[in-house]
């Protein structure tokens, strides 16, 4: 029979499927859907240190093979979360992971002081955010400004912290490593492709912020090399995601090295979709005589 467990960071997990960032709330309303204490993890809505009402105009586009997001961060902020909404989310029987943003570095540090002593498992650090002191280029695009922001987290956060790279880094393999030498226990990625859609008929981009990110199918064989190579490149744990729909793709992701996987987009097409792929998972397995994972995790 297979086995789906994985260890994540010291975190025995039931298997390797995790709910994403910003596609699964808190888990709460999902979880009025199918039970979803059979996830391997959920990784939170994207926290900021302060409140933030989201981007105004149309937030999500479907694209062909994928979609197009520019919610912009919306959420009740660190204090928020921990007054309003950590009770319950502690209460998952998963691996609770808490994904913490921020537009400076003191918003990651503060946010990772108050989150280190609350009731769940793991930090994912996103790097992707804005940096305002660089004009708004984000952390993860350069190598040494994501040095800084990892390091200045590490000596503050308790907790076991990974790192969500941006597949629009300059060298997401040199980033994955900073990470690494910085104190992270793992890295996540990739998170959504910075893209661009134009509203012919009236002649001006779909988003407010005239870019978005792009996600789901299309980005797939692009994140499977990037996991690859970073898999290749760093000692610590990687969580592997971008446009995972069925337990094939899983199985695509664990070869090429990940622990384990975030599901996303594939949220938004089949709200059952986490449940759905670790049975066809275990088939898949079954089928095919793989009793455990770790037998071909990277073996590409």
């Amino acid at each position: 029979m297979a086995d789906l467990k994985v260890n994540l960071c010291g975190f025995d997990l039931k298997n390797p499927i995790i709910m994403a960032s910003g596609t699964f709330g808190f888990g709460k309303e999902y979880g009025e859907i199918y039970d979803v204490s059979l996830l391997g993890g959920i990784s939170s809505k994207g926290l900021t240190f302060d409140k933030r009402q989201g981007n105004d105009g149309l937030r999500v586009y479907e694209t062909p093979s994928g979609m197009m997001n520019s919610v912009g961060l919306e959420n009740p902020g660190v204090k928020g979360f921990i007054e309003n909404e950590l009770k319950d989310f502690s209460k998952i029987d998963t691996c609770r992971i808490v994904n913490l943003g921020g537009n400076c570095e003191d918003d990651y540090i503060e946010g990772a002081k108050l989150l280190s002593d609350e009731d769940f498992d793991i930090i994912e650090l996103n790097i992707s955010c804005p940096n305002v002191k660089y004009g708004g280029m984000a952390f993860g695009i350069k190598s040494e400004v994501a040095r800084d922001i990892v390091r200045s987290v590490r000596e503050v956060c308790k907790k076991t912290l990974i790192v969500k790279l941006s597949p629009n880094a300059e060298d997401i393999v040199e980033m994955a490593k900073v990470c690494e030498e910085e104190g992270a226990d793992g890295v996540s990625l990739v998170n959504t492709f910075k893209a661009m859609a134009i509203d012919i008929k009236n002649k001006k981009p779909v988003f407010d912020n005239i870019t978005a990110g792009l996600s789901g199918p299309a980005i797939k064989p692009i994140a499977l090399r990037m996991v690859y190579e970073v898999s290749k490149s760093v000692n610590i744990p990687v969580v592997g995601m971008g446009g995972i729909m069925c337990a094939e793709d899983v199985i695509e992701f664990i070869m090429a090295g990940a622990t384990c996987v975030q599901i996303g987009t594939a949220n938004f097409v089949d709200p059952k979709i986490g449940e759905k792929i670790i049975e066809d998972l275990k088939y898949y397995m079954n089928q095919n005589g793989i009793n455990s994972l770790d037998e071909i995790r990277g073996i590409i």
